[in-house]
């Protein structure tokens, strides 16, 4: 345990020491051209670009395998999408807006404007399931903003990390992008960071934690976690078609994303009709599994194991377990954490499939009599990451958005509203806070400066605002004291 010590205290003090010099760094340069800022960006998409299929093994190694099309398409190509719409915009972005000064301060000389700046350093803390799209995307706003970075991805991505770290080391001077691997004890360590800001993407649990050690040192954070995702079908909703696209988002890298469908909300007297058709758009997908290069394995033992749980824990509360498995494959003999899609019927509150994030796949049904029921039923759980409605039915998918509060929704599919640049990405309440993606990354990892110039004018004096107080005083409070 000793040596352990020495090592994290080793890291921490490695750690302090890129973060000071970083902050030297960006302090001598300020203000950060748009040509250097670009120039980042360059070598960024250049990196990603050049070892695309090193990252795709990378991955596929510490998942037990994941499929080299996956990474590239989930991973490698949002990130470089990112970096160049970032690219192409940041000009537009970091142009300052003029704001009109108080009435009459304007018709006298007075400006105002908000100016953009970069914050500084910008810690991001990644996860597992996404171990290269989870930095590289956010790190579009980032390098775009003007801001350096420090990156802590997942120990249980450990190829991915350590390739990383070497590339990330060969493409860019430690003082405007690093890299820092290691287990729970680093990761710690490296939340405490006096950063400008702070980004983790990760479980809520974690992200607790994470806010805490930010708190110490008033860094301000943006996280994005996760949480129960409902799918409501209405309806109107074209069955088979709800039916292939929620089993594509629950199955895409497992089910392993924080956005995916977690569970169902169906119109009772449709149940039979939406399971069926779950169940052969997951067979249309993968009609085999586990030899299919497609299919992705779940990421380790401890998240098979608890996934494995889950199941268990509902059947023996009353549930009823579909397991879909096309190929009629032997999952118990194989030595692999591939596992099927398991669709749960009749799920209760008092399961844990209903109680925590799934993470997997595993997808529980619920049943609604009226679309109401099924509306509070979400408000009166915590507010999730994605929200998604199927149907034809205009009035009731209005009545679903307005009266439900969600990080974001995607209508007649899932997860699509996060592939959008344009749009923010983000959580609320437990399933996360801040925005990034686009203009709104760009602002998220700037400080958005007032800049006002006052004219030569007596202004103060004119409106009574400096002593003596007198005739002018009473003038302004009398006309702005109204109702």
């Amino acid at each position: 345990m000793a040596t352990v010590a020495v090592d994290i205290a080793d890291e921490t003090q490695r750690m302090d020491a890129v973060l000071r010099a970083q902050r030297a760094s960006f302090t001598a340069a300020m203000p950060e051209s748009l040509a250097v800022r670009t120039d980042r960006i360059d070598r960024a998409i250049a990196m990603l670009v050049d070892h695309a299929e090193d990252f795709a093994k990378a991955v596929s190694e510490d998942f037990g395998h994941r499929s080299r099309d996956q990474t590239l398409m989930t991973d490698i190509l949002p990130s470089v999408s990112a970096l160049k719409h970032a690219k192409k915009h940041m000009a537009s972005w970091a142009k300052g807006e003029k704001r009109k000064p108080t009435f009459p301060l304007g018709l006298l000389g007075a400006k105002a404007e908000v100016v953009y700046q970069p914050k500084g350093v910008v810690g991001v803390v990644a996860p597992w399931n996404f171990p290269v799209g989870m930095v590289f995307v956010p790190m579009a706003g980032i390098l775009a903003a003007g801001n350096r970075a420090m990156i802590k991805p997942s120990e249980f991505t450990e190829n991915v990390s350590a390739l990383m770290a070497r590339l990330v080391a060969d493409y860019f001077d430690e003082s405007e992008m690093a890299v820092f691997t290691g287990g729970p004890e680093v990761g710690i360590a490296f939340s405490k960071l006096a950063f400008d800001h702070l980004i983790f993407t990760g479980a809520t649990s974690v992200g607790r934690h994470i806010m805490r050690a930010a708190a110490d040192n008033l860094v301000p954070v943006t996280l994005e976690l996760g949480g129960k995702s409902p799918t409501f079908i209405g309806r109107s909703a074209d069955k088979a078609l709800a039916g292939q696209r929620v089993a594509m988002g629950k199955l895409m890298n497992a089910g392993q994303i924080c956005l995916a469908p977690d569970y169902l909300l169906v119109a009772a007297d449709q149940e039979e009709e939406v399971i069926e058709s779950v169940s052969k758009g997951a067979a249309s997908l993968y009609p085999t599994l586990l030899a299919n290069d497609d299919y992705t394995s779940v990421v380790n033992t401890r998240n098979y194991d608890r996934l494995q749980g889950y199941l268990a824990d509902a059947r023996d509360k009353g549930a009823e377990v579909i397991e879909v498995n096309p190929g009629q494959e032997d999952f118990a003999s194989s030595n692999g954490h591939k596992m099927p899609l398991h669709i749960v019927r009749n799920p209760t509150d008092d399961m844990k499939v209903m109680q925590e994030e799934i993470f997997g796949p595993v997808l529980p049904v619920k049943t609604y009599k009226t679309i109401d029921d099924a509306i509070d039923y979400v408000n009166a759980h915590d507010r999730p990451l994605g929200l998604y409605y199927f149907g034809q039915n205009k009035s009731e998918e209005e009545r679903v958005l307005t009266r439900t509060i969600s990080g974001g929704v995607t209508v007649n599919d899932v997860l699509f509203h996060n592939a959008m640049e344009d749009l923010p990405f983000g959580g609320i309440g437990p399933s996360g806070m801040g925005n990034y993606h686009g203009i709104d990354g760009f602002r998220t990892f700037s400080h958005a400066r007032a800049v006002y110039r006052q004219p030569k004018l007596d202004v103060a004096g004119l409106a009574g605002f400096k002593p003596p107080y007198g005739k002018a005083t009473a003038k302004t409070l009398a006309k702005e004291l109204k109702k």
